[in-house]
């Protein structure tokens, strides 16, 4: 289904993770100093655009989804993952993370993409309003001004992943 211009920045967003996705799971994590060029860009990604992305989410996304009842155990899944998300990314600003959970992490934050634009996104277009989600959408706007909207270029270090 194509995408309903108010959701667009969100799916834009989801597109950066995504790519970030495909290098890690393509990647051969095995020398100490990939782990440490990869958490450098993950907490990069995290502080440039999937804090706010994530804020946006909570305060304004998640809150319109809720209205429908139907919605919500997707609602609470999303949420879930924010929670474990945001750990993967503290470890990552605290060079914690192994290979195996930057893996994890990869896998964790792609399925979550997919959740959200396959389920999420899809059920939305089809219960709101074209009004309720031009609303939303300007909420998302606010919410999100400033924010990087360029895919972040990785380290050299990273770069044959």
């Amino acid at each position: 289904m194509l995408r309903e211009k108010s959701l667009v920045p969100l799916s834009r967003q989801h597109q950066h993770a995504l790519a970030l996705c495909v290098r890690v799971d393509r990647a051969a994590l095995t020398e100490q100093s990939d782990l440490a060029a990869w958490q450098t860009e993950i907490a990069q990604h995290f502080r440039r655009e999937i804090q706010f992305h994530f804020a946006a989410e909570e305060q304004h996304l998640f809150p319109a989804a809720r209205v429908f009842a139907e919605l919500n155990p997707v609602v609470e899944e999303l949420l879930s993952d924010h929670a474990w998300l945001r750990t993967r990314f503290a470890e990552a600003e605290a060079g914690k993370m192994s290979a195996a959970g930057i893996s994890e992490f990869a896998q964790r934050l792609s399925a979550h993409i997919r959740v959200e634009e396959r389920r999420l996104f899809e059920r939305l277009q089809k219960l709101m309003s074209p009004r309720e989600l031009a609303s939303l959408g300007e909420q998302l706007d606010v919410a999100l001004q400033g924010v990087e909207q360029a895919c972040i270029l990785p380290a050299a270090t990273v770069r044959k992943g």
